[in-house]
C-alpha cells in the first residue's frame, strides 16, 4: 500500500474516524483505524466499536492499493502535529510509514483480518437540513439524562410521522420536545427510533455543517439500526432496546397562568442570583403583575435577588427551580422572549418561545422542567 493525500484533508477525516474510538476497547483490534487504499484513487477510513461505526471517504494519489490497521488516537494526533505539505503512506513489512516534510513516524500495524466487519449502511429513510438538526438535536439532548443506569433515558426518542419528525427527551425532571420537517423517501413513512443522545448529538454536529444528511433507519427483523451520510462520511449505531416512556401526556392541556420575560434578561439574572445557590438548592422566581423577584439563599448563607420586567396573564405565582435545568431551557431557547406556563407552584411548568410581547408562543421547541418544592 502506498499512496499521497493532502495534509489537511488526512487529518480532518482521521480525527473524525477515530471520534468514536473506546478508550478501553474489549479486544486491541478495536482501538485500530482501518485506511483502506483503492486502485480508483479513494482512501476509505474505518472505525467500529460493535455499537458505533464511522466512515470516511477522501480523495488521494494511490500507487499501490492496500488495505493496513493501525492505531486510530495515535495516528490522528500524528496527522494533526505533521506539516502544511503533502503526506506519503506507505506500508513496509508489518509497520507503516508516515513521511510529511522532514517528519517521518513509523507505526505498528495490527492485524487486519481480525478486524470486524462493519454494518452495512440500512436503507435511506429521508434526508434533513444539516444545520436545522444539529440545532434540533442540541436543543432536545440537554434534557436526556446522563445516568448509565438508566439506559432507556440515554437516549433521544425519534417519532416519524411523513414529513414531521418529533425528537423527545427526558431525565425525569424536565422533558424537551422538538418538532421538525423532513424529506422522507416514502410520503407515508411511520416509525419510531430511540438513539442514544450521544452519538445522534456527535452525529448532528459533526456532519450538520456538510449540508443535507441523508439518515437511514432499519427497524423490525434483525438488528435495529440507524445510520447518517454527508459530504463522503457515514455513521452508523445500534438503537437502544426497550419501551420509552409515555412523556407526551406529561405536557398540560391548558394553564391558566402564564409569563412572559426577556430569554436573555432572565438567563443572565438566574446566573448571578445562581451564584449563592449552593449545590442542589433551588432559585426561586416570584411573578407579580409586571414583574419576577429572582432569589436564592436562605437565613445565614449568602443571598442574592434581582428583578425584572415580566408580563403576567393570571394569579400571582412562585416556583423554584434546579439552577442549571432552568438554564438548560433558556438557552435552548432562540427566540427574544420566554413563555413560562403554570398550572400550579408545584407542577410542571412548561418553557416554549416567542419572538414578542404580544404574539403567540413557538410550539415547535417545548421544554418541561418539574419545579422544586420549597418551604414556604
Amino acid at each position: 500500500m502506498r499512496f499521497r493525500v493532502d495534509r489537511d484533508v488526512l487529518a480532518d477525516a482521521v480525527t473524525w474516524t477515530a471520534r468514536s474510538l473506546p478508550t478501553r476497547p474489549p479486544v486491541p483490534v478495536l482501538a485500530g483505524v482501518r485506511i483502506e487504499a483503492d486502485s480508483t484513487g479513494t482512501i476509505q477510513l474505518s472505525s467500529f466499536d460493535y455499537e458505533v461505526s464511522a466512515r470516511s471517504q477522501i480523495p488521494a494519489d494511490v500507487a499501490e492499493p492496500g488495505t493496513v490497521l493501525v492505531s486510530g488516537r495515535l495516528l490522528a494526533e500524528i496527522s494533526r502535529a505533521l506539516p502544511d505539505k503533502p503526506v506519503d503512506v506507505v506500508l513496509d513489512g508489518t509497520k507503516v510509514v508516515v513521511t510529511c516534510g522532514a517528519s517521518r513516524f513509523t507505526l505498528l500495524t495490527m492485524p487486519v483480518e481480525d478486524y470486524p466487519s462493519l454494518p452495512v449502511m440500512p436503507a435511506t429513510a429521508g434526508t434533513v437540513d444539516g444545520d436545522e438538526l444539529t440545532h434540533a438535536v442540541a436543543q432536545v439532548s440537554v434534557a436526556a439524562s446522563r445516568d448509565d443506569t438508566l439506559p432507556l433515558l440515554t437516549g433521544v426518542r425519534v417519532e416519524i410521522e411523513g414529513e414531521k419528525v418529533t425528537l423527545l427527551a427526558t431525565d425525569r425532571y424536565r422533558l424537551a420536545l422538538r418538532e421538525l420537517t423532513w424529506k422522507p423517501s416514502a410520503p407515508d413513512i411511520s416509525t419510531v427510533a430511540l438513539v442514544r443522545a450521544r452519538t445522534l448529538s456527535d452525529a448532528a454536529k459533526s456532519l450538520g455543517s456538510a449540508g443535507s444528511v441523508t439518515v437511514a433507519l432499519s427497524t423490525g427483523a434483525g438488528v435495529d439500526l440507524i445510520g447518517f451520510e454527508a459530504g463522503g462520511r457515514q455513521t452508523t449505531s445500534l438503537l437502544v432496546d426497550g419501551d420509552y416512556p409515555a412523556v407526551r401526556r406529561l405536557f398540560p392541556d391548558e394553564t391558566p397562568i402564564h409569563a412572559i420575560v426577556s430569554t436573555h434578561a432572565l438567563a443572565e439574572a438566574a446566573k448571578r442570583v445562581a451564584l449563592v445557590a449552593e449545590r442542589n438548592t433551588p432559585i426561586r422566581l416570584a411573578f407579580t403583575q409586571g414583574q419576577v423577584v429572582l432569589d436564592a439563599g436562605q437565613g445565614d448563607d449568602a443571598q442574592a435577588s434581582e428583578a425584572l420586567e415580566a408580563t403576567l396573564v393570571g394569579d400571582d405565582i412562585t416556583v423554584a427551580f434546579n439552577p442549571q435545568f432552568l438554564l438548560d431551557g433558556l438557552g435552548a431557547l432562540d427566540t427574544t422572549f420566554v413563555r413560562l406556563s403554570f398550572t400550579h407552584p408545584n407542577k410542571p411548568v412548561e418553557f416554549t418561545g416567542q419572538e414578542s410581547l404580544e404574539g403567540d408562543d413557538k410550539q415547535e421547541y417545548r421544554y418541561l422542567l418539574v419545579p422544586i418544592r420549597f418551604a414556604s
